[in-house]
């Protein structure tokens, strides 16, 4: 099972962060702290994320809040 950022679910999907988000049903600034990891959807809007990306929540990694940091230290 290939495991997927939700952005690279996103691109795979062909499309922007106000296609998806209008789709999903929630704001583009909402989808952009999704994607970031600032802030995490619920169950609700996971199943809307699998309808529209055409993936299951357990292939989409959501990154923690410090990946930058993660990264940049390793």
């Amino acid at each position: 099972m290939q495991k997927l950022t939700l952005k690279m679910a996103r691109e795979l999907s062909n499309f922007t962060q106000n296609e998806a988000a209008s789709r999903i049903g929630i704001s583009t600034d909402t989808l952009s702290n999704y994607e970031r990891g600032k802030s995490y959807p619920d169950i609700p809007v996971l199943r809307k994320i699998e309808l529209v990306y055409g993936v299951r929540y357990d292939q989409i990694i959501f990154l923690p809040l410090d990946y930058d940091l993660i990264v940049n230290y390793i």
